[in-house]
């Protein structure tokens, strides 16, 4: 529960921030042009984002004839959790790792790649498809496609406000240095909100899959299996832009770019994983 009202909070406090970049920027003009371009932008990425992802990193069909194990495990898990059963993909990379996307559930998709389906057993298996159900039980895919265009919104008008000078709000009372710092400081404030959106919704997906498959011991086996075969194996195609979609960082996290992670560190998720009790 808390996490849900976290994740409300923190796209409030987004909200907030598009709204006032837009405002100071630009007055009642700039408002109505961040709102536009946040409506846009969002339109866009949540109904044609999966498509694009897939491509990206050149998923298959999962052929039934093909993976019958995955397509069992995935219809039990869908008849649990009350969901119509998502497309199955399969993306060509030894990296263990997994993910769902796509607008809706009826047109959702969950991927794992090849390194996965060798690395786990079945019950691991199940702990991880169970989690990227989850995430579509819980409308993640939505939730994190807004904070990523709020975020992005956020960049864009700071980016704007910065190459269109400084005369105009010199005229208008703002200091050049008022406005250079909201410049810079802005859009990493709107960076942080949507990482902890994310690393939120990583918990409550842990959670939900754990209570779906009445165990949480094959996600926290799967999860220390995933980090460490992610970080033998990094992702080397895709852009690490994407890396919230899948359920451990594919991609090396060193020196400061590991301080802005999508995900919560893999030993919390383990250890708030075996805390549950069923």
């Amino acid at each position: 529960m808390w996490n849900q009202v976290k994740t409300v909070l923190l796209l409030g406090m987004m909200s907030g921030l598009v709204l006032a970049v837009g405002f100071f920027f630009g007055g009642k003009t700039g408002l109505v042009f961040a709102l536009v371009l946040s409506v846009l932008m969002n339109f866009g990425m949540f109904f044609w984002s999966h498509k694009l992802v897939l491509a990206m990193y050149r998923a298959r069909p999962a052929l039934k004839s093909e993976y019958p194990h995955i397509h069992r495990l995935v219809e039990e898990i869908s008849r649990k959790v009350g969901l119509p059963k998502p497309a199955l993909y399969i993306i060509p990379t030894e990296t263990p790792n997994a993910f769902a996307t796509g607008p809706s559930p009826k047109k959702a998709v969950v991927a794992c790649t090849d390194g996965i389906l060798k690395l786990l057993d079945d019950n691991e298996l199940k702990g991880v498809l169970a989690h990227e159900l989850s995430h579509i039980k819980n409308r993640d895919m939505l939730v994190s496609t807004i904070a990523a265009t709020m975020a992005a919104v956020i960049s864009t008008v700071a980016r704007i406000a910065m190459f269109s000078g400084v005369s105009g709000d010199r005229d208008r009372g703002v200091h050049p240095l008022a406005l250079l710092l909201l410049v810079i400081v802005t859009p990493i404030a709107a960076l942080l909100i949507q990482l902890a959106i994310s690393r939120s919704r990583e918990y409550l997906a842990d959670e939900s899959a754990a209570r779906t498959v009445r165990d949480s011991r094959g996600l926290a086996s799967a999860l220390s299996k995933l980090e460490s075969g992610c970080k033998a194996n990094p992702l080397r195609m895709g852009n690490p832009t994407t890396s919230s979609l899948f359920i451990v960082n594919p991609f090396t996290a060193k020196g400061l770019v590991s301080l802005f992670s999508t995900h919560p560190s893999t030993e919390l998720r383990i250890a708030r994983l075996n805390k549950l009790k069923f």
